[in-house]
């Protein structure tokens, strides 16, 4: 079989362009509108509780159904589709939200229709590409990805600052900046998606009638959670163990999304909410994650050959260390643009976490089983989100207060003391890739 073309890698993978550029937008802002329309610190990590348990609900179930679907759009991409239409309805919707109860239930609605799209996206590549090429396919992904961050993330700061939109506002009310954003999110996720659904064709079970007797055995919701449990039971070890790097991955990286765009307007920029100093440096927060994300669409490009020469397994382990230092030196950085610096580490962490353990967990997976195994290998993305969405506020309450011997140490408030912890977290995942066994360890013969 011949090697995949750039054009196809591009065009299965361009329906992350899109995704991307709604999650960046709601990762980049939803702090602070929340934090605008009235939420206290200790507040937000509740307030952000959707994005975990819309994922843990809602992945392993679609998982299970894409395996189980095939019609006239094919396997994967209807579920691309139906989610890019409620996502973008529902950036449209967020800017209207006139307080933090309204904000809160649309970006349940939001997580829930991203989630939608972007499970299916992960198994679309292992359906496509052979084992050999997958590593590619990842990496183009993460390269779309990061590209979509940036444009997101950069576009309220160039909306107000470059072209001037917008100015003071009044209390409670989001920042036309940001109002635009979301509205150019909202075309640009159903577009980007749509690219890929048009594309891009999907290949039929190899035996359809065993493919429609399979299909026909268990029906219902009841019954795919059944099977959701079966499947999680008879995890491959390889994933178990992978498991516990993504638990820290993605708390320290959830630590930093819920509080580094306030902290940098806090305690860079010198603002509070309501003043223009506080909207400049949220804007410098979403300038910071375009970095990352730029970071992240340059490195994608060589982090095949990286992999290829030392493996995935230690490639990755490099990554989560630069990113951990790129979080831990924001403790001692109190100049804006040292801040991109920091931000340099992240976005090579990032580029290996949107690739690397998708591409070491493909090879320990069964046949037909992509699908549901990518969707329970996201409880091990959200357990730890929703651990820090439930528990987070309590510490800040009476842990990391303002007062506190560690947030004196960093020299900041308890918003830059969370950061700070998620360099750790991602310090421990990194040790942890040692339990990962090797990659010519990891198929299912070997496991």
């Amino acid at each position: 079989m011949s090697r995949p073309t750039f054009a196809k890698l591009f065009n299965m993978s361009f329906g992350f362009f899109g995704i991307q550029f709604g999650w960046a937008l709601q990762m980049a802002n939803m702090s602070a509108i929340y934090e605008v329309l009235g939420a206290d610190a200790h507040q937000i990590p509740i307030l952000w509780l959707a994005a975990p348990l819309t994922g843990m609900l809602v992945q392993p179930v679609i998982g299970h159904m894409s395996d189980r679907t095939w019609n006239r759009l094919g396997r994967r991409r209807p579920y691309f589709l139906v989610g890019a239409i409620l996502a973008s309805l529902a950036l449209l919707v967020m800017p209207s939200a006139g307080s933090v109860l309204v904000a809160a239930a649309l970006l349940w609605v939001l997580d829930a229709s991203v989630n939608v799209s972007m499970e299916p996206f992960r198994a679309f590549v292992a359906d496509l590409l052979p084992e050999e090429d997958r590593t590619r396919g990842f990496t183009m992904q993460a390269l779309f990805i990061g590209l979509g961050a940036v444009v997101a993330s950069v576009m309220p700061w160039f909306l107000g600052d470059v072209l001037g939109m917008g100015g003071a506002t009044a209390k409670g009310e989001i920042p036309v900046p940001v109002r635009v954003s979301f509205y150019v999110g909202a075309f640009a996720f159903l577009a980007a998606v749509l690219w890929t659904v048009l594309t891009t064709k999907e290949h039929p079970p190899e035996d359809m009638e065993a493919f429609r007797r399979m299909k026909a055995e268990r029906r219902g919701l009841l019954a795919a959670v059944r099977d959701v449990v079966a499947d999680a039971r008879a995890m491959p070890l390889a994933m178990r163990r992978l498991a516990w790097v993504q638990v820290f991955t993605w708390l320290g990286l959830f630590c930093m999304w819920l509080y580094f765009g306030v902290a940098v307007a806090r305690n860079v920029f010198g603002g509070a909410p309501g003043t223009r100093a506080y909207e400049e440096g949220v804007a410098w927060g979403g300038i910071c994650f375009a970095v990352y994300s730029a970071v992240c669409f340059a490195f994608s490009l060589v982090l095949p050959a990286i992999a290829e020469r030392l493996g995935n397994r230690a490639t990755h382990a490099i990554c989560l260390v630069a990113g951990a230092l790129g979080l831990l030196s924001v403790a001692i950085v109190r100049s804006k643009m040292l801040l991109l610096v920091s931000m340099t580490g992240v976005g090579i962490a990032w580029a290996s976490i949107l690739s690397l353990p998708y591409a070491i967990l493909t090879r320990t997976l069964p046949p037909g089983k992509t699908g549901i195994y990518m969707g329970l290998f996201n409880f091990f993305i959200v357990i730890p989100e929703i651990v820090a969405a439930l528990g987070f506020g309590r510490l800040m309450e009476t842990v990391l207060t303002d007062d506190s011997a560690f947030v004196r140490y960093v020299g900041g408030d308890n918003r830059l003391a969370a950061v700070v912890l998620g360099g750790v977290s991602l310090a421990i995942a990194a040790a942890l890739v040692s339990i990962v066994p090797r990659d010519d360890a990891a198929s299912p013969a070997k496991r």
